[in-house]
């Protein structure tokens, strides 16, 4: 792929005097549109050869852009604990743009799959996992609005070693050329032949590489501008196909479900616990025990993300006044979750989870989550089918991440029936301290149950992994509900521990 770049291109000073304010307006031309437009964030990745210019490039175009509307960000190595402790793509999760901005990514979730195959702490295998998972990462982006232009800039290795070099001599630019750069030169061919299989598997329709020959600092400089440029005015002029076609699509095939199993609606809603004093007995005994595993010595090395799903009135909030009364405070934190804020809405509709996700050694509980995507939005229609079809692979990853770097995942579903749901309802109107519990929305949702346990059912089939396996909660009788979802709880962290 490398080969596609134009070796010893270079761009005297007149033609760049000539194309240089030209390219500027025009760049900032099509800022403003995606700006004013306000449906998609522009996302630039930078990579490339050590001393091919990207530093540079990053400085050109954030002269060249209206800095207001642009944020940089210079992924380095995870060093941080917290970092080390999260996903790998955590870092790059919290440092994307909002729809209307630019963000450029001055190393990117490439490199250190890339690094880490060079220097051998991954095989050929785990490679293909990392590049994997880019591809439905980007997927999700793209499929979402996002414009990704990703640019490598590329060096012969003779041109390499005449750059750091040259900078090296150089005594206002020695500081740029570490030892690093140095033993990566060593291993440029291990570099060259990991990166390229690496840009020939991810240069995709969507979300293409530019390979910008960097010797040239004129030549990168106009390359790279003239890429961003077209790229921005490409995806403005898809704009309206974009949004046709996502409402056109149908939502993901869901002909793996079995036809007309509900799951929800088959569950046995009878279980009842058998006396007050066996309740509590239980929560005593269970709450001991989760107190005692958030204390124990491996608990420090992992995380546990906790997702309450299930009807109105099912009896969420309780379930986790019993779960934090057993807690240290400083150990966890309870995520309510509501309709998405201005803010919210501007990025990705994981971006509000993904800030939550809690460091190694703590608990986060949702009350609700994600699968609002698969439930209510699908339900209202407040998304596209497309979009809704989609997350349930995109949420499958999404665990799958957390899992894979040490947190537990426990899902849990409440069911009641419709009967019993009434009588809350009825209960919350009479007593003034749970008046505030019930709005005319749980009302208008209740008339919406078909619709909901069809959602729920889908949701539960096609999300229930053997790494996050979803819990479903007989929850007629509280008490019941509670000691089940203690005990599941106590049982997934011991496993892991």
């Amino acid at each position: 792929m490398f080969e596609s770049a134009e070796l010893g291109q270079t761009v005297d000073k007149t033609t760049w005097a000539r194309r240089v304010p030209g390219l500027r307006t025009a760049l900032l031309d099509a800022q403003a549109d995606v700006r004013e437009a306000g449906t998609f964030p522009v996302i630039v990745l930078i990579g490339g050869v050590d001393g091919a210019g990207k530093g540079e490039t990053v400085n050109l175009l954030n002269g060249w852009l209206d800095p207001r509307h642009v944020v940089t960000h210079a992924m380095g190595a995870a060093k941080d604990e917290i970092v080390r402790g999260m996903p790998h793509m955590w870092r790059f999760w919290h440092a994307l743009p909002p729809k209307g901005k630019v963000g450029i990514l001055f190393g990117s979730w490439y490199s250190s799959p890339i690094v880490d195959r060079v220097y051998g702490k991954i095989k050929k295998g785990g490679l293909q996992r990392s590049i994997d998972e880019i591809l439905r990462f980007e997927k999700m982006l793209t499929d979402d609005g996002a414009c990704v232009v990703k640019l490598w800039f590329h060096l012969s290795k003779k041109a390499q070693r005449a750059r750091l070099g040259a900078l090296e001599k150089d005594r206002d630019t020695r500081w740029r050329v570490t030892a690093t750069d140095w033993k990566h030169f060593g291993m440029y061919d291990e570099f060259r032949s990991v990166s390229e299989e690496v840009l020939r598997q991810t240069s995709t329709g969507d979300a293409p590489w530019t390979v910008i020959e960097g010797t040239d600092a004129r030549y990168r400089g106009l390359s790279a501008g003239t890429a961003l440029r077209d790229a921005m005015r490409k995806r403005l002029a898809v704009g309206a196909k974009h949004a046709r076609r996502a409402a056109k699509a149908g939502p993901a095939d869901l002909s793996a479900s079995v036809p007309g199993k509900r799951v929800i609606h088959e569950l046995d809603l009878s279980p009842t616990m058998k006396s007050k004093k066996k309740y509590d007995d239980e929560l005593e005994h269970l709450q001991g025990k989760l107190s005692l595993l958030s204390r124990h010595a491996s608990f420090a090395r992992r995380s546990v993300i906790v997702a309450f799903e299930g009807s109105d009135a099912a009896g969420k909030g309780g379930a986790i006044r019993r779960i934090t009364s057993a807690l240290d405070a400083r150990l966890y934190e309870v995520v309510p979750i509501a309709a998405p804020t201005a803010e919210e809405r501007a990025f990705p509709y994981l971006w509000r989870f993904w800030r939550h996700i809690p460091r190694r050694g703590h608990v986060t509980i949702f009350d609700r989550s994600w699968y609002g995507r698969v439930l209510v939005e699908r339900v209202e229609k407040l998304c596209e089918p497309a979009a809704w079809g989609r997350a349930y692979q995109e949420i499958c990853d999404f665990e799958d991440q957390l899992v894979a770097h040490g947190a537990i995942v426990a899902k849990f579903w409440l069911a009641i029936s419709q009967d019993e749901q009434l009588a809350r309802f009825r209960e919350r109107e009479k007593l003034g301290f749970k008046r505030y519990k019930i709005t005319a929305e749980d009302w208008r949702n209740r008339a919406s149950w078909d619709e909901y346990e069809v959602a729920a059912s889908d949701m539960v089939d096609r999300t229930s992994t053997e790494r996050a396996p979803w819990t479903l909660v007989p929850a007629n009788d509280k008490e019941f509900a509670r000691i089940k979802i203690l005990r599941t709880l106590c049982d997934r962290i011991e496993a892991a521990l």
